[in-house]
């Protein structure tokens, strides 16, 4: 069992910037590839980024240029820089793992979640 714990959302300004983290424990051996959603209310969970350990990275076009994932393998830690924040990335940000694989945007190949922190951006 894999479990993941998400920090560092919280109030921002539009154009400033965030850092989110996600601390993977328990058989984060078995982790490959990661990812972060995001989920506003009244809206489908969307993916926004995505790293393997290979290497293999793909972001979503809303995102693009804007957002860097990032992973630390001996802090077995994850992390989403956000810059140039805008009210629209307002929402709840989870992490996600899986086995292996290749990067997805897609939720449904992923094994394990976090619960989630809580990303506010106001004009």
């Amino acid at each position: 069992q894999v479990q993941l714990m998400e920090s560092g959302g919280g109030s921002v300004q539009e154009g400033g910037s965030l850092r989110l983290s996600c601390v993977t424990s328990g058989y984060q051996y078995s982790v490959y590839c990661m990812a972060w959603f995001r989920q506003a209310p009244g809206k489908a969970r969307e993916g926004i980024a995505s790293r393997c350990s290979d290497g293999d990275t793909v972001y979503g076009d809303s995102v693009y240029g804007r957002f860097a994932i990032s992973r630390d393998n001996a802090k077995n830690t994850l992390y989403l820089q956000m810059d140039s924040l805008k009210p629209e990335d307002t929402g709840a940000y989870y992490c996600a793992a899986r086995v292996k694989g290749r990067a997805s945007l897609s939720p449904a190949p992923y094994n394990w979640w976090g619960l989630g922190t809580q990303v506010t951006v106001s004009s």
